[in-house]
């Protein structure tokens, strides 16, 4: 059976071929009346725009790349969720690569986004302390780009981010109000997600006269597949050493569950032995039991914030930047409770 073509489009609708190429590219303005009958005859016939060759007339892609450090941590795919749905009702579909936590795949992966020509590209929690300030400078003034949950600034991206330091706080302030003052943190390697918070965690601890270099655990893989069961080891090595722990804070939902299940290991009651506290609010926070109190991250928002500021920048001709702040909120479930030596 023969394709629909433009030109069917044309005769169906009677207008131009020109008019209906205006039509499907958006790119010049067309009477309302006329507009709809190129919908129409577009939607009757079946035809399917040719995106190649809209893409050698627009010269833009209709593919926008996105960076991820990793595909096992649902915080990720739910962002990601965030931008397609924005994406795709723009006309836009995605290319997906991650990066393993890895500055140099990181790079890696930028270039060859590049290479492959996508629109712009969004980078969910990007290595900025770890790579070269300039690199993404030059990235900057070639390719729109949009970075989510960054904290080093530069003019010429555009950035959405939760206000963490604010969220850190709350979390910490939840865990103290309930009596807690000997808190442990426990991280992942390279993230500048978790250097934020550990430095908040330290001034926030030191004013309290409680900080001790000791209740930092680093579990080294924060956003792998074996993050739950890293987590759980480091803390049954130590926490029988460590009777004067109340209570953890964990820099995502993934290590959140594993402290749980360390705590299950030393028959430990949660939370009335000990209390938990997790960071993003993924769908795993609340089909564990006890369901883990957490920070939410508004990772749909993240995303669909991401995708319309990358949609701003690509329709200016990467000429504007902005940024978006978003708050998290104290999401109080069943793994924290008043501290022991306060019943």
């Amino acid at each position: 059976m023969k394709s629909t073509t433009i030109i069917d489009v044309a005769k169906k609708a009677q207008v131009s071929v020109a008019t209906v190429s205006r039509v499907v590219n958006g790119n010049y303005p067309v009477k309302e009346a006329t507009k709809k009958k190129v919908l129409e005859a577009i939607k009757d016939l079946e035809y399917i725009p040719n995106i190649q060759a809209r893409e050698l007339n627009t010269q833009h892609s209709s593919i926008i790349g996105i960076i991820v450090p990793s595909l096992f941590n649902t915080f990720f795919a739910e962002v990601v969720s965030g931008i397609e749905s924005f994406s795709t009702s723009s006309g836009y579909s995605l290319l997906l690569t991650y990066t393993k936590d890895d500055p140099i795949c990181e790079k890696e992966c930028m270039n060859e986004l590049l290479m492959r020509n996508v629109s712009g590209i969004i980078n969910i929690s990007p290595n900025t302390e770890r790579v070269d300030s300039s690199f993404f400078d030059q990235m900057a003034s070639r390719i729109p780009l949009v970075f989510i949950n960054s904290y080093i600034k530069r003019p010429a991206i555009s950035y959405v981010y939760n206000d963490e330091r604010i969220g850190t706080k709350i979390a910490l302030e939840h865990l103290v109000s309930l009596g807690h003052q000997s808190i442990c943190f426990v991280r992942g390697e390279r993230s500048d997600s978790y250097e934020f918070k550990e430095d908040v965690y330290i001034e926030f601890m030191k004013k309290m006269g409680c900080y001790n270099p000791e209740n930092i655990i680093n579990v080294s893989a924060g956003n792998s597949i074996d993050t739950v069961e890293l987590t759980a080891k480091k803390i049954v090595e130590f926490l029988p050493n460590r009777k004067d722990v109340t209570a953890f804070f964990c820099c995502n939902d993934l290590m959140g569950v594993g402290a749980v299940n360390a705590c299950r290991r030393l028959n430990l009651k949660i939370p009335e032995d000990i209390s938990i506290m997790g960071y993003d609010n993924v769908s795993l926070s609340h089909f564990i039991e006890p369901k883990l109190t957490t920070m939410d991250q508004n990772m749909m928002t993240l995303g669909w914030t991401a995708a319309s500021l990358l949609m701003e920048k690509i329709a200016s001709d990467n000429k504007t930047s902005r940024q978006v702040v978003l708050q998290n909120t104290l999401v109080l479930r069943d793994t924290t409770g008043p501290c022991k030596t306060n019943k």
